[in-house]
């Protein structure tokens, strides 16, 4: 694994010895002040990174689980060897070369496998670039800035190829690379607790807004309901005011109809009676006028009779009459004849 860190930083190294050579001829043009030389240690750089440990740390969990992977294909391809050589007697030579095949695929694909993911463009190293990469380009800038703030004209690295005999430690300016770095990483690491925090405050004001839509939710519903709830009860109301005048309705009528069928049971009374009176007055018609043809001559006899009848009344009672009359007059005279009688008896 530190073989294949040094290869990683090859590309860095010589981009840096690049701009060490160009400030050296720089410099060298401006030779009347003196120069100030510093140097770092990629090495020691990298090995005090926290957020590399953790990222090579998880690189090689990968990795250790890939070499698990084929260390147990590897197993297998052998046991399936040994395999076939057991029971190579027991087997034709069609069969011995069919499994020959089988194990000839698995091998290949085997090397497959391992060239994907350990070799020189393999998932192993695409991805230790990946992980190299930004912190080279972070050290390069952390140069950078030193150099220009600190004024020095050269920087080197002490784990390049460089043959440096020795180098006095107040040149070393390795801390100061890590100190910016890390406050770069402080700079990201707060920006992003400061997204973190706007996202959580964005996220508390979305739960707000959740409760108060949930409240408001659950104060449309009640109203909602109660809305429907009145509606129901104006609406059974409305049923019963209508039921109440349906049979109100249905009770006059009732009555009107036995009104009515009493009127119809008397008319037909009534008028069964007048047709009976009718019938019996046309009877009696048809008789009396089938009689009169029948008794035209007794009736005139009779009216003669009474005619006669009557006139010897009427003569008998204008006698009788008389004789009243009479006696009455006789009597009044006696009357008169005794008062004078006694007149003349009181005189003498």
């Amino acid at each position: 694994m530190k073989k294949s860190k040094n290869i990683s930083l090859e590309q860095f190294k010589t981009k840096l010895y690049t701009t060490l050579l160009l400030l050296l001829f720089v410099l060298v043009g401006n030779s009347q002040r003196g120069v100030r030389i510093g140097h770092i240690d990629t090495e020691y750089i990298l090995e005090n990174i926290s957020d590399l440990k953790q990222a090579q740390q998880q690189l090689e969990s990968k990795a250790t689980k890939w070499k698990t992977e084929v260390d147990r294909r590897n197993a297998d391809l052998e046991n399936q060897k040994k395999q076939l050589e057991a029971e190579r007697v027991l087997l034709t030579n069609e069969l011995i070369e069919e499994r020959l095949e089988e194990l000839q695929i698995i091998e290949n694909e085997l090397l497959e496998y391992q060239q994907k993911r350990f070799g020189p463009n393999g998932d192993l190293m695409i991805q230790k670039k990946q992980l190299i990469q930004p912190i080279q380009d972070q050290i390069f800038t952390a140069v950078q800035e030193i150099a220009t703030t600190k004024k020095y004209d050269f920087i080197f690295d002490k784990s390049a190829d460089v043959v440096m005999l020795f180098s006095a430690d107040r040149y070393d300016v390795s801390e100061q690379v890590l100190q910016t770095i890390n406050r770069s990483s402080k700079r990201i690491q707060i920006k992003n607790k400061k997204g973190r925090k706007k996202v959580k405050e964005e996220e508390n004001i979305v739960e707000v807004d959740n409760d108060i839509n949930e409240r408001q939710k659950l104060i449309d519903d009640r109203n909602a309901k109660r809305a429907e709830a009145l509606v129901k009860r104006k609406a059974d109301l409305e049923a019963k005011r209508a039921a109440r005048k349906e049979e109100i309705k249905n009770k006059k009528q009732k009555k009107s109809d036995g009104k009515a069928h009493a009127s119809m049971i008397e008319a037909s009374t009534s008028g069964n009676l007048n047709e009976d009176l009718k019938k019996n007055k046309t009877i009696k018609d048809n008789i009396t006028s089938n009689d009169s043809f029948k008794d035209t001559e007794l009736v005139e006899e009779n009216d003669k009779r009474s005619k006669i009848s009557d006139r010897e009344a009427r003569k008998k009672a204008l006698e009788e009459k008389k004789k009243r009359i009479l006696a009455n007059r006789k009597a009044k005279l006696e009357a008169l004849k005794r008062k004078r009688d006694s007149i003349k008896n009181n005189r003498k």
